[in-house]
């Protein structure tokens, strides 16, 4: 993670003075729980609390530690020990490392994902307004980047606004699927911790116990976690492509806010680029990279072994950290975007009223001629147009076989634009609901 695409909020999830401060606090919990089980003393427990909860621990001196033991959580123990005192003895009583680490980054993740579901709440706040806002303003559909039939922009937006709901369930559901706890000792067999200090500490902690650990937790939580995020980045990166390819010059119907004193290019003054949306799907990808390895990371040696551990440590903040700019600069984008009603009746209009050729297609065959021969009655006329050789309905009401089946008037109920949008309602309501 890099300043230029965090927020404090997130990026403090993952500062090592929270990290410590949680390892402390299960650590705590755990004396907690083995002091009401009578295997160290009430006492200590209590001087364990008092001594270190309102610590602010040396990050420099663990790291003076951990140099010469190479090991990070004996540097951290060793430092709260230098905290607590003697009773800092019974502190780790049991555990290991993974019990520790584990824990605390399934709290990490439980808090990144609270902060992520916040995020697509704001965008799809921003994503109602503005798609009520354009619930009727017509514009063009758009198959292979070819005109194809008359859309509106709202329902756009309420594309964007169902698939950022989906969004939301997943996220919960995989934040459920994360926040799990593991104090099973070596192995994970319990052997030299009780299966209720696990309890005590899962409870403490927010999370839930772990049914079977390997002295690891199960990295297909993890793995199904970010491949969760991925999936919301590329939701982010297909609205950021739809909206650069409306603010390209030739099609101009949605661009970006742009502010006063904002430049666009160092060497043409006239520009004014879709930067935001490009640099959103940047960021995409890079919390899409992340998918890999947290997949690969499921396979393990054995009971336990941490080739997991140096890929966790950069995919951690960076995924988090990353998709949490990019949701909410979405939101910004969304809420900020100029949106050009003028252009998309202009480039409806573009093709001469060639969106309608299904219309005329149906109301052939409806009258009795078949597919195949409405078909090419249609198309024939279409093609012109399509080199920029006559009017659309004009060339219709000329073509004595077209005339055959269809009277004038009939051909021009064909061209009513209103007749597309007419269940644009009901598509609102099974995605906003009735309200």
């Amino acid at each position: 993670m890099i300043p230029r695409y965090s927020r404090p909020e997130m990026v403090s999830i993952w500062e090592p003075q929270t990290r410590f401060k949680i390892w402390f606090e299960i650590e705590a919990h755990a004396a907690d729980a083995l002091a009401e089980l009578g295997t160290i003393p009430k006492d200590a427990a209590k001087t364990i609390w008092a001594k270190a909860k309102d610590a602010t621990f040396n990050v420099e001196r663990i790291d003076e530690i951990e140099r010469e033991t190479k090991h990070d959580v004996i540097a951290f123990l060793t430092h709260l020990a230098e905290i607590v005192g003697p009773e800092a003895r019974f502190v780790h009583q049991g555990m290991t490392s993974s019990d520790v680490l584990d824990t605390c980054l399934n709290v990490q993740l439980s808090r990144a994902a609270d902060i992520l579901i916040a995020d697509i709440d704001k965008v799809l706040a921003a994503l109602k307004i503005r798609a009520f806002e354009h619930k009727m303003t017509p514009t063009i559909g758009r198959s292979h980047g070819i005109h194809a039939e008359p859309v509106t922009f709202g329902l756009k937006l309420a594309y964007a606004y169902a698939e950022f709901t989906r969004a939301r369930e997943r996220l919960f559901l995989a934040r459920k699927e994360i926040a799990t706890c593991a104090i099973s000792g070596a192995v994970g067999t319990f052997a030299q911790i009780d299966p209720r200090v696990e309890e005590h500490v899962a409870k403490a902690m927010g999370l839930a116990v772990e049914p079977i650990s390997t002295q690891v937790i199960p990295r297909d939580r993890h793995a199904m976690f970010f491949a969760t995020l991925g999936v919301v980045a590329s939701s982010v990166e297909r609205l950021a492509t739809e909206i650069r390819h409306m603010q390209r010059t030739e099609v101009l119907e949605a661009e970006e806010f742009f502010s006063e004193g904002q430049k666009g290019s160092s060497a043409m003054p006239h520009k004014r680029n879709p930067v935001l949306t490009e640099n959103l799907t940047g960021l995409s990808r890079m919390v899409r990279a992340y998918v890999t390895p947290a997949l690969e990371n499921v396979v393990l040696w054995h009971e336990r072994d941490i080739s997991h551990s140096s890929a966790e440590r950069m995919m951690g903040p960076d995924a988090t950290v990353t998709l949490d700019f990019a949701l909410n600069r979405l939101a910004g984008v969304i809420e900020k975007l100029l949106v050009y009603p003028a252009n998309m009746q202009k480039n409806l209009d573009r093709l001469g009223g060639l969106v309608h050729s299904q219309r005329l297609l149906i109301a052939l065959t409806q009258k009795g001629a078949s597919r195949e021969d409405a078909y090419k009655l249609v198309q024939r006329n279409a093609m012109p147009v399509w080199r920029g050789e006559g009017d659309f309905q004009s060339l219709l009401k000329k073509d004595a076989d077209v005339k055959k089946y269809l009277s004038d008037k009939e051909i021009e109920e064909q061209f009513d634009l209103a007749y597309h949008f007419k269940h644009v309602d009901t598509i609102f309501k099974r995605v906003f609901g009735a309200s």
